[in-house]
Order: structure tokens, then C-alpha cells, then sequence
């Protein structure tokens, strides 16, 4: 029998960065506000303003249309990794977990996820375990957009820049589908991948046994291996059609702001979208870092005349992407608390009473 190993505390490191790191966030905020007023001046944000309120009902309905599409096909993966999930209990899932885990310290969104796959008669840890391949599938998408922007630039004038930073997303992309490749394709290959991430890891704690690190994904590829290699092609087909939703919602909020083709090509606005797509890696989808960089290359295209639109329309897209998903979040986590109770009293029901008297 072996030895509980107790995890040491954290680093004494890890605490001034859990102190420091909100501090660096909003330092990057600022330096991304920066960015945008030293390359297209300052803002006119009464034009801003303007230039939203004139956002058509068609626009916003599109807008909405959109949104609903790209949470159905970022649903897509779940289903794939985890049996017996179905297209609505994954959509209800990852906007569940959305909203708690905006709202609430970390590992609330992962406790509601275990509540909702219990509900469902599903294994926990087959559903964790689908959760984290879902999350490497987008990871591998998330560096593969650059590649799609490069191409959409093409059709006007790509920079050096534009090519290194595409090509050192597309090397992070294929290490996660190297990843992804190794659950899917042996124990051998998994272990060898789990001993040399606890290696490297290792040299940072010193408590880390690599042994170990390589029979946790040994036992994690047992679990998930055969439907990752049967469930990553059409997993990575939706999520690229997730990303060119998301990618035409960004098109829909700039054209509904004014800014027409004969101002911006759509393969600008997708290619510039696109390439600057990695940065969602901050927190909130790379609020500021993300806004700061595609205003920056749009303005510079289109001229600085049309500053406060692209502005204005980077703004609507963010309400639509980013704040419109809460509500939505809300609705399916109290349609779920609200099937899970109607079942729990459905049970109650039929469970025989009995009657102790003689």
C-alpha cells in the first residue's frame, strides 16, 4: 500500500504571482490602450457612440443568429469524447460552466460540470476526461487561425511579421495535435510524453515524480484514447466552423457600424480577426489585448477617418461574442437545475413506502 503524497504548499513564487498577476493583466490593458491611441490617435467616443446606435435590427438578429451557431458547433467536441452526451446537455454544459466560471473562484465551473454529468447517468471521470480533449482540440484550433489569416491576407500584403507570427502559432498547434496523437495512438507514446512533461516539470518542483506523471496518462489514455482517435477529425471540422462564425461576427459588427467594403475587404477584416486570434488565450477573450490589435490593423487599412467605426463595431462584436453568452449561461443552468429537481422528485415517487405496522 502506498503513502498518501500530500502536495507541498505553493511556492513562495506561486504566491506573489497569484498576488502580481492581476496587477500584470491590467498593465497589459493599458499598454494595449497604448497600442491603439499611438497608432490610430485618440478616440472620438462620442462618434463611437454614434456609430453604434445606427446598428439595424437585421444586424443585431444576424448578430444573435451567429452566436447561436458558434455555441452549437463549440458543443460539437463534447459529444464526440464523452458517450452518451447529446448535442443540447454539451451546449448546456459549456455555457453553464462559462458563467459560474466567470463568476465564482476556481474549481466551481469543474464541480458544476461533474453535478450536470451525474444528473445525465454519465461517469464523472469519463466527463472530465472528455472536457480536457475538448480543451486540447481547441487549443489546437485556437493556434491554427493565424495559418487562415495568412491566407486571407495574402489576397493584400503580408508583412514579415505577420508570417513569424503565423508560423510560431501553427508550431504550438502541432504540438497539441501531437498530443492529442499520442492518446490515440498507444501507451507507449503516452508514457514517453507524460515522463518528459513531468521531467520538465520536475525541474521546477522538486516533488514531481516523472514515474508517476507517465502512468497518469497512461491511465488517461486508457480512458479516452479510442475516441479521441475516432473523435478528433470531426471534432477539429467544427471547431474550425466555429472559428469562421466567430470570424463573421467580427465582419457583421464592423459592416453594422457603417465601415463598408469599399473601407475594409472582408478577407481584411477575417484575415487581420484572425491572426490576432491566439490572444483569446487571456482572460475574457483577450479583452483589451485582442480589441487593441485587430483596431490597430484595421485602422491602418482603412485610415484613421474610420477610427471611431471600427471601434464602434469591434465594441458591438464584443457585446455579442462575450456578454450576450451570461443570459444565455443563466437560462440553461436554471433549465438544468430545473430537469435535475424534476427528476430527482420522479425518483422520489417510485420508491415503495413502507408500511410498518402489523
Amino acid at each position: 500500500m502506498t503513502d498518501l503524497v500530500v502536495p507541498p504548499p505553493p511556492s513562495r513564487a506561486m504566491r506573489v504571482w497569484r498576488i502580481a498577476r492581476p496587477l500584470v493583466l491590467l498593465a497589459i490593458a493599458v499598454f494595449a490602450g497604448r497600442v491603439i491611441i499611438g497608432v490610430v490617435g485618440v478616440i472620438d467616443w462620442p462618434a463611437v457612440w454614434h456609430a453604434i446606435g445606427l446598428v439595424p435590427l437585421a444586424a443585431a438578429g444576424l448578430l444573435v443568429v451567429l452566436l447561436v451557431l458558434r455555441q452549437g458547433l463549440n458543443a460539437v467536441p463534447l459529444t464526440r469524447f464523452v458517450p452518451g452526451l447529446s448535442l443540447v446537455h454539451s451546449v448546456q454544459n459549456d455555457l453553464s460552466a462559462f458563467l459560474i466560471g466567470t463568476v465564482a473562484p476556481p474549481p466551481a465551473d469543474v464541480v458544476l460540470r461533474v453535478s450536470m454529468f451525474r444528473s445525465w447517468d454519465i461517469d464523472p471521470v469519463e466527463g472530465m476526461a472528455g472536457v480536457t480533449v475538448n480543451m486540447l482540440t481547441f487549443y489546437a484550433v485556437r493556434f491554427m487561425a493565424p495559418a487562415f489569416g495568412l491566407v486571407f491576407l495574402a489576397f493584400h500584403e503580408v508583412n514579415s511579421g505577420h508570417v513569424w507570427a503565423a508560423v510560431a502559432s501553427i508550431g504550438v498547434s502541432v504540438a497539441v495535435l501531437a498530443g492529442l496523437f499520442s492518446l490515440s495512438h498507444g501507451d507507449r507514446l503516452a508514457a514517453l510524453l507524460g515522463r518528459a512533461a513531468g521531467s520538465v516539470v520536475a525541474r521546477v518542483r522538486r516533488s514531481v515524480d516523472p514515474s508517476q506523471w507517465s502512468r497518469a496518462v497512461v491511465e488517461f489514455r486508457g480512458k479516452i484514447g479510442d475516441r479521441v482517435a475516432a473523435g478528433v477529425a470531426p471534432s477539429l471540422t467544427a471547431l474550425v466552423a466555429m472559428l469562421g462564425a466567430e470570424a463573421m461576427m467580427v465582419v457583421a459588427s464592423i459592416r453594422a457600424v457603417g465601415v463598408g467594403s469599399g473601407q475594409l475587404a472582408v478577407t481584411v477584416i477575417l484575415g487581420s480577426f484572425l491572426l490576432a486570434y491566439p490572444l483569446t488565450l487571456f482572460p475574457l477573450m483577450g479583452l483589451g489585448i485582442l480589441d487593441a490589435t485587430v483596431v490597430a490593423a484595421l485602422t491602418v487599412s482603412a485610415g484613421t477617418e474610420h477610427e471611431a467605426q471600427i471601434v464602434g463595431g469591434m465594441i458591438v462584436w464584443r457585446v455579442a461574442s462575450l456578454l450576450l453568452p451570461y443570459p444565455l449561461g443563466l437560462v440553461a443552468l436554471l433549465t438544468w437545475r430545473r430537469s435535475a429537481r424534476a427528476v430527482r422528485v420522479t425518483v422520489a415517487d417510485q420508491v415503495p413506502v413502507v408500511d410498518g405496522t402489523a
